[in-house]
């Protein structure tokens, strides 16, 4: 009787067994439906739902404001008085439309007009504005519409037009030559550049263009450029997949460690009936910028260089190899002769601000302002340009100048934005006016949040936009003190809120030293309950130039984190150690060790937040990102197996030595041979961030993509990791996307599903949906 009493109950057991694995491995299917609605979260329509918000301000005089806003009634253009605090229409939408109606002959809504770069004349009675490339004067008190005729011929995408707008400048045959946008002339100015050693080349190896780069004089007679040394810097090669010999792409890349790399050759060019080149009296400057990895900014603009008004004159920064070293330097447009500035020398990098340089040379005061992180935190400083001694600090304290905006050098005042001196988040913009000497620093911003502002033309007043991550965007007009004149438009989310839009969670957590302040977005799901558990994935770009948040404005849609949510996660994303916008010490986190990736911040975040969290199931984490972001999350899964499960990686720069030149040098340093000890061992100082050499330590699922023709990181960066982990006998999934560059272009969708069906499949252990096709 016992024995079969124990029979019973190892039977009864064994039957519960088999049940319970029975239901384990019962995998939920998710249906289009499921899909579907998770994406919605991600529709760039959102963004038409929050209404009533300032765009596309701008004054007339100091006193008159014109500013566009839309409801769900359509847009209206609002003109207001400062003076008496009063705003209206700013002309009859039904009249314009009616003009606009005939001149198109097509129906035109008043609460749609197709209308552009609208602004008034200073009597209020003209409105200009641009419709279908086309630009209009509009007088409003006879309703008439007239064409403006440009006698200037259209610059193309390659020319770099002249301040006077009467002058193109562009590159042919590696030489540079004028054309005249009046007449068409076409008037060659250098005659020396070559193959590889051609003039105004835009091309940094991750980045290259046909256009030129180039400083004008403002008075559009000279041009400040260079010749770029391009001779001996070794190749990058990509070729296409096609039925037939493929084609190739071959461009000079130089990577970390070439004894060869870009140089330049500065030139200033004196136009006129015999062009002139003046070479300075240097030598060969390294292709550095103190704010980017290149020297060309938006529109080919020759970065880190500055003319004086007359165009005698021209500032320049010139940087080391390794970015540890920045010069400010001024040359004689006529003579060449060059005059050494200011130098500063720092361990790790220099920068000289936020995206935006903020150096600046005062040629009518003999004075400079100079950027420096020496205190830790980035300040600005005045010096005099004769005795090259400072004058004074015109910012200090444990926050930082961002960028400076204007220079008001007849008030001798600065308008800058700044982070961290106010309360709460760091990553908020604030708008700062202060004196030349350091004196009355004003928040003219006040109000908490990211502010964005459109000055008038003497600073008097201003259109101040501002948002928090679940605030949106009120927008009111301030005096030169910061105080509020009055309100003119408060944004409207209700009917975002009616669609089922979630607010995103800001939080702040401790760092990996247990002591420093990180901050981040959470996403949870619209239907999350503490009682069940939630796989987490980690959305990463690990900088160091930027992070993964960075900006903490209102945003109606984040990438897809809502949606991924949505489909049964919660999504973390967090501004790790060794990104900007902090101190200079938080920013250098882990200089010489980008396999750092701040992985270790993000995974103490994960743990803080899971301790409030309590669905949060930290026992299944998934990690992905792209460029940056996809050298971090395979180290994720590479490093810290124990903690990461899942990774899906795109496009990444696994090891820096195959990646150009600037960047790696910048953030990782020179490349060295050897170990500590100065030993060659077959190692070198890029080894603690090569992710091939620690493939062997995959535990856990890893999803690699890149785009065969990626011409920002080459593809040989994947096929190291793919080799590595094909050598340890490694499982892995790969999608390799053919002739498609760094972004996949109109892959992307296809990439953004199978991300999410791979996170479904292996954290939730279910099936994705079928036939699903992200629109």
């Amino acid at each position: 009787m016992k024995t079969n009493y124990f029979k019973l109950i190892a039977f009864t057991c064994f039957s519960i067994l088999i049940v319970s694995c029975s239901k384990n491995k019962e995998q939920k299917q998710f249906s289009v439906a499921e899909y579907e609605a998770a994406a919605k979260h991600m529709d760039r329509s959102l963004y038409s739902l929050v209404h009533n918000q300032v765009a596309g301000s701008k004054f007339i005089g100091n006193n008159k404001l014109i500013y566009s806003t839309k409801n769900k009634d359509g847009k209206k253009y609002i003109l207001v008085d400062t003076a008496s605090k009063t705003k209206k229409e700013a002309f009859d939408h039904q009249k314009l439309s009616n003009v606009l109606s005939r001149e198109t002959d097509k129906e035109v809504k008043s609460s749609d007009l197709p209308i552009y770069s609208v602004s008034f004349s200073d009597d209020l009675k003209t409105l200009n504005f641009t419709t279908n490339r086309q630009k209009y004067s509009y007088n409003i008190e006879n309703n008439t519409l007239s064409k403006k005729i440009s006698k200037l011929k259209k610059a193309s995408r390659n020319e770099n037009v002249s301040p006077n707008g009467k002058l193109a400048t562009y590159i042919d045959n590696f030489n540079l030559w004028i054309r005249n946008l009046e007449t068409d002339k076409k008037t060659q100015i250098t005659f020396d550049g070559k193959q590889d050693y051609g003039y105004a080349t835009n091309n940094a190896g991750w980045t290259k263009s046909d256009g030129a780069v180039v400083k004008w004089s403002p008075n559009s007679d000279k041009i400040a450029t260079f010749q770029q040394d391009a001779r001996g810097v070794g190749m990058m090669y990509l070729t296409s997949s096609n039925v037939g010999h493929p084609k190739l792409e071959a461009w000079k890349h130089p990577l970390p460690g070439d004894d060869k790399i870009f140089t330049i050759e500065r030139v200033i060019i004196h136009l006129g009936n015999k062009p002139k080149t003046v070479r300075l009296k240097m030598g060969k400057d390294f292709q550095r910028g103190s704010t980017t990895d290149h020297i060309a900014g938006r529109g080919g603009i020759l970065l880190d260089a500055q003319w004086n008004k007359e165009g005698t004159k021209f500032a320049f920064v010139s940087g080391s190899r390794d970015h540890k070293v920045a010069h400010l330097q001024i040359a004689d447009a006529k003579t060449g002769n060059v005059a050494s500035i200011h130098k500063e020398e720092v361990a790790t990098y220099y920068e000289s601000g936020v995206n935006v340089e903020n150096w600046k040379v005062l040629f009518d005061s003999n004075e400079f302002i100079w950027y420096s992180e020496k205190t830790n935190w980035g300040h600005i400083y005045l010096y005099d340009l004769e005795t090259k001694k400072l004058k004074n600090k015109i910012t200090s304290g444990d926050w930082l100048v961002k960028q400076i905006k204007s220079i008001d050098e007849k008030n001798r005042q600065i308008y800058f934005t700044g982070g961290g001196k106010e309360a709460g988040n760091p990553y908020h913009n604030y708008f700062y006016k202060v004196n030349f000497d350091g004196s009355k620093n004003i928040n003219l911003t006040p109000s908490k949040g990211t502010h964005s502002v459109t000055f008038s033309d003497d600073y008097s007043t201003f259109v101040d936009i501002y948002s928090t991550i679940t605030n949106p965007p009120i927008s009111v007009l301030r005096n030169e003190k910061g105080e509020k004149i009055m309100d003119l438009e408060t944004a409207d989310i209700s009917e975002l809120k009616a669609n089922n839009w979630q607010e995103p969670i800001e939080f702040s957590v401790k760092a990996r030293d247990e002591k420093t302040d990180l901050y981040g977005l959470m996403f949870l799901p619209s239907h999350y309950d503490e009682s069940k558990k939630y796989p987490v994935l980690n959305y990463i770009y690990p900088g160091p130039q930027s992070g993964s948040v960075g900006n903490y404005r209102f945003r109606p849609v984040w990438r897809d984190f809502q949606t991924a949510a949505e489909l049964g996660f919660v999504v973390v994303a967090v501004d790790a150690m060794g990104t900007p916008m902090r101190s200079k010490s938080f920013h250098d986190a882990y200089y010489g060790n980008m396999g750092d990736n701040g992985l270790p911040d993000n995974i103490t975040a994960i743990k803080q937040l899971a301790q409030k969290y309590k669905g949060m199931d930290i026992e299944k984490v998934g990690i992905w990102g792209h460029s940056g972001g996809g050298f971090a999350s395979t180290r994720a899964v590479f490093a810290y197996p124990e903690f990461y499960d899942v990774a899906v990686s795109g496009a990444g720069n696994h090891d820096n030595r195959n990646y150009e030149a600037d960047w790696g040098e910048k953030w990782q340093g020179l490349l060295v041979e050897g170990n500590l000890e100065g030993k060659v061992d077959g190692t070198t100082n890029y080894d603690n961030q090569a992710n091939q050499l620690i493939a062997k330590d995959l535990k856990g699922k890893l999803l690699i993509t890149h785009g065969s023709m990626d011409n920002n990181v080459p593809p040989s960066n994947t096929m190291l990791v793919v080799e590595a982990l094909i050598k340890a006998n490694k499982d892995f999934d790969m999608i390799l996307f053919p002739n498609k560059r760094h972004g996949y272009g109109d892959m992307t969708k296809y990439m953004t599903r199978k991300r999410w069906d791979y996170f479904v499949t292996h954290l939730l252990n279910a099936k994705p949906a079928k036939n699903f096709k992200l629109k």
